[in-house]
C-alpha cells in the first residue's frame, strides 16, 4: 500500500514557540508575544497562554506583505503616507 503523503517531511510547516521566534529576530520573548497580541505578527493560540509562530507567515507580516488579523483597531496611517516595514526579513527563509 502507497503512503498517501509521499512528500510528507516537505509538506510539513514547522512552528516554533515564542522563545525559538525571540531567539531568530534577536528580541524578546515579551516583544514576540507583544507583537502577537496586538496582531502584527499570525499565530496559532493552543491554549490562551501557548501559542506557536510559522517562521514564513512571521515573515511576511513583518515585511508588510500579509496583514495579521487584529483583535485591536490599529492605527490608520495618515493620507498620502505609506506604512512600510522597518526591516526585512526576506533572507531568514
Amino acid at each position: 500500500m502507497k503512503d498517501a503523503h509521499p512528500n510528507r517531511e516537505e509538506a510539513r510547516e514547522e512552528f516554533l514557540t515564542a522563545r525559538q521566534l525571540a531567539e531568530l529576530l534577536q528580541v524578546s520573548e515579551s516583544t514576540v508575544r507583544r507583537l502577537a497580541r496586538d496582531g502584527r505578527i499570525p499565530c496559532v493560540r493552543l491554549t490562551p497562554r501557548l501559542m506557536r509562530f510559522n517562521l514564513k507567515a512571521v515573515c511576511r507580516a513583518l515585511d508588510g506583505e500579509a496583514a495579521a488579523p487584529s483583535r485591536r483597531q490599529r492605527r490608520q496611517p495618515e493620507e498620502g503616507s505609506r506604512e512600510e516595514a522597518q526591516l526585512s526579513f526576506v533572507e531568514m527563509l
